[in-house]
């Protein structure tokens, strides 16, 4: 997507974002897309591609639940469709109905659901009655199903007709899952199973009229249900029946049939008992639903999960099945657990016995378990999402066997992002969270002629921590690449890049890295290993790789203190969620002690000798901004100019001055001078108020002494330091819409003074400016500024919650000046880079 411009240009070249880690929250749709929450924004990837499309704007609670219409199990009858359909619920009770347009992949906000649930949305489940019309049911913590039916328009240009079939009152315990299916032999008649927090499974039948009674319980598991699919009818002979699956938090599997009796009338004459054989069902209930009567009957138990099974899902039908002649219905089930493990079931040949055939995951000791498993259309691949906001994705790349093998995918943070920092020559882009990691996006260079060319992927996580991470700063300057990171804890932390990353970095950018390989022979750490309580990360180093490989079968215990040793090595292709979890780290090479609380923001000269840190503070004595010296790391000094915590910092493009910004609504501008022999002298030269609320952010002119501020007040104001060091205002930006959250300025044309300024705002938003600063001579006896907003981004473009901070990449290190790069992030959990074409 972009955005045009007279002279600007804006388009999207990347999104990273984890998986909100919730039950229910993906779907894989007939479309080959998959969407997903991350924080209040439903988001779209491409398994294709293993890049996320497009992020929509909407939802004001965190998204639980997506659904597809038509979803995977109805790729087959989605051939012809022009527009796709997505439900979308979130933590509000909110459900949003999106449409998607194939032929421009243009995404259109339909409608929002009428009647909304009191809480939480805890499952959407629907099928395809023909191409224009569905039914779906959406269940909540309220306690109450809502069933749905849905006509979609056939042409452009009419609205969707949305009823309510039904309201379902299920009492206290919430139901957490739901299937729905059209009853076998051609009655019209729908059933809807549900499961929630008992073990007992609920079954109801209605007609597309609505009007949906209870028709009967289904006992048998011993803990509360967590997932529930139907099968698409299965015609065997003179029997028509269809398969419901059921997993449960009692660890197992169950496989219950539905089998058409007749009709009331002639039952007793047409129904035959079949044959009992090993695999014969267990005699169930007999349920009656409108003028028929059916049996239900247990197919199957299935154990070989060592935890919680979160989902259960039956194979789609082959694609190339037609309506006309019939589908098939695969006898395959793909189920995903907490024991980290996802199996695919099938009935054996010969006795009918259901057997597990198929398990990936059992490995990794990342995922902390999966919270959904999902098939392909094609039932060529698996996808499964973890604790750990990360998906895992297998492919069945076997021509005779079943070979499955791991897939890339988008990864990204699971909370929200804090903070951004460029790599020193703009190779990567460095992001700190909420969710305990720093990880490194770069883009990839494409070897293959065949491919779409260079695409962005996370290939490092450097700092896995036990405490959230507030800031980060990249030091600029010569030598290897390093950061220092600050999180809820007093301590900063430095981390150097290992022997590993470098390899990998020079790999992935085609040689172009700014560390050249002669430089790299002094570093003797090739990687890093987590502590057991994930705080302090120690150095692996070149010469001991031989010991690592003798440590790996340690007692194959895997308690929680026992962490598996790293095997850092130089990738060839982007990683996937096992290599990035582990084998990724940096050494942590120093700390700096000296605040008194947690660390809140963290800024790198241009020269990369001093670093700035601040920490959370309510009085002038924490509020002290502390000045460390990068290689000995020595506290050389501590600013005090502010009562309250400093929240952004940032030294001039000639490193002559630090500005900092405070919740006090104060600016301060420091004077520093570096004299001789490593010292630091400092002095406070101009404070003011400037602002009626808390200032979130602050950026420099990168031409001359000119910043501009941003404040929860939704005002931005330019200043200009003078020679004497006072300071004026110079223009205030009309009022925007919200508190402006993020600054980053960038420089276009030193002789003429011109720049770009992009503003972040709380809802999500972004602009983009065009700034040139007059410098005052004696004709012109005050400098001023002169403006134009040139952008305002698309929501669709744009975060969906609170932009925490903008960075632009250095012009220099940009191949095309005419081409800059801005990179965001936000609370939404979302990395965006946005590629800005001035024309």
């Amino acid at each position: 997507m972009s955005i045009n411009n007279s002279k600007t240009e804006v388009k999207r070249l990347f999104i990273g974002a984890g998986c909100n880690r919730i039950v229910n929250n993906v779907s894989w749709g007939a479309s080959d897309l998959v969407s997903f929450g991350a924080q209040n924004a439903v988001v779209i990837f491409c398994p294709k591609s293993a890049q996320i499309l497009t992020t929509l704007p909407g939802h004001k609670a965190v998204v639980n639940c997506t659904h597809w219409l038509p979803s995977n199990k109805f790729a087959f009858k989605a051939k012809q469709l022009e527009r796709h359909y997505l439900l979308s619920g979130d933590a509000d009770g909110v459900i949003i109905l999106w449409e998607l347009s194939l032929a421009d992949n243009k995404w259109r906000h339909v409608l929002q659901l009428p009647k909304s649930h009191k809480k939480g949305v805890t499952c959407i489940t629907g099928f395809m009655v023909s191409q224009t019309d569905a039914i779906f049911a959406t269940s909540s913590s309220d306690g109450t199903v809502f069933i749905w039916d849905v006509v979609f328009p056939t042409s452009s240009g009419c609205e969707c007709k949305l009823s309510c079939l039904e309201t379902l009152v299920v009492g206290s315990r919430p139901m957490v899952t739901l299937s729905l299916v059209q009853l076998p032999g051609n009655t019209g008649l729908i059933a809807l199973a549900m499961g929630g927090l008992d073990n007992k499974i609920y079954l109801y039948c209605g007609e597309r009229t609505g009007k949906f009674v209870r028709a009967c319980e289904l006992k048998g598991h011993t803990d509360w249900i967590r997932s529930l699919d139907f099968s698409l009818p299965i015609f065997s002979g003179e029997v028509d029946s269809v398969l419901l699956v059921s997993s449960s938090q009692d660890k197992g599997i169950r496989i219950w049939k539905l089998t058409l009796r007749g009709s009331l009338a002639n039952i007793e004459g047409t129904y035959k008992r079949g044959e009992i054989g090993l695999a014969s069902y267990i005699e169930g209930p007999v349920f009656v639903a409108g003028s028929f009567s059916y049996q239900i009957s247990l197919e199957s138990l299935l154990i070989g999960h060592e935890d919680w099974v979160y989902s259960v899902q039956w194979q789609p039908p082959s694609l190339a099945a037609e309506e006309d002649i019939g589908f098939y219905q695969p006898q395959s089930i793909l189920s995903a657990s907490m024991d980290k493990t996802m199996m695919i079931w099938q009935p054996e040949r010969k006795t009918g016995i259901w057997m597990n055939v198929v398990t990936v995951g059992e490995l990794s000791h990342c995922a902390l378990g999966f919270y959904g498993g999902h098939w392909s259309p094609d039932a060529r691949s698996i996808l499964a999402h973890g604790y750990g906001g990360s998906f895992h994705m297998w492919k069945n790349i076997g021509v005779s066997s079943d070979n499955w093998q791991p897939q890339k995918v988008p990864s990204g943070h699971f909370a929200a992002v804090t903070d951004i920092a460029w790599a020193r020559c703009g190779e990567y882009l460095l992001s700190v969270s909420h969710d305990q990691t720093t990880r490194i996006f770069a883009s990839w260079h494409n070897r293959d002629p065949q491919s779409d060319g260079d695409s962005w992927n996370e290939i490092a996580r450097p700092q896995v921590h036990g405490h959230d991470i507030n800031c980060a700063t990249v030091i600029q300057g010569k030598g290897n690449h390093r950061f220092v990171s600050g999180a809820e804890e007093k301590v900063a932390r430095v981390f150097e890049a290992p022997l590993s990353f470098l390899k990998t970095l020079h790999y992935a950018t085609s040689e172009q890295s700014s560390f050249p390989e002669d430089g790299q022979a002094d570093v003797q750490v090739l990687g890093a290993n987590m502590s057991a309580l994930g705080l302090s990360q120690k150095p692996i180093y070149v010469n001991a790789t031989h010991e690592i490989q003798e440590n790996l079968g340690n007692d194959g215990l895997d308690t929680l203190e026992s962490v598996p040793d790293a095997v850092p090595v130089a990738l060839t292709e982007p990683p996937i969620e096992d290599q990035l979890a582990w084998h990724t780290l940096w050494p942590e090479s120093h700390k700096l002690y000296g605040h008194g609380n947690e660390l809140f923001s963290l800024c790198c000269d241009h020269e990369g000798k001093l670093v700035a840190s601040s920490c959370k503070a309510q009085s002038a004595t924490v509020a002290e901004i502390w000045l460390w010296q990068v290689g000995s790391w020595k506290a050389v000094g501590r600013l005090q100019s502010h009562s309250l915590t400093v929240t952004q910092m940032e030294f001039s493009h000639d490193d002559n001055l630090l500005l900092a910004v405070s919740r006090d609504r104060q600016f301060s501008i420091f004077k520093i001078n570096r004299a001789g022999n490593d010292e630091i002298d400092y002095k406070l030269v101009a404070r003011q108020e400037a602002h009626k609320r808390i200032i979130w952010a602050c950026s420099w002119n990168p031409f001359g002494h000119e910043f501009v501020t941003g404040s929860r007040d939704k005002t931005v104001k330019i200043w200009g330091v003078e020679k004497t060091s006072s300071v004026k205002p110079l223009l205030t930006l009309p009022q925007f819409d919200s508190s402006v959250t993020a600054l980053s300025w960038v420089g276009l044309d030193r002789q003429r003074n011109d720049g770009l300024l992009a503003v972040g705002m709380e809802s999500g938003l972004l602009q983009i400016w065009s700034l040139h600063v007059e410098r005052s001579d004696d004709s012109i006896p005050t400098p001023g500024v002169a403006t134009a907003q040139i952008i305002r981004l698309d929501p669709f473009m744009c975060h969906v919650s609170a932009v925490n901070r903008l960075a632009w990449k250095n012009p220099e290190n940009n191949e095309n000046s005419a081409n800059l790069q801005l990179a965001s992030c936000g609370a939404d959990h979302c990395v965006r880079l946005y590629e800005v074409i001035v024309h």
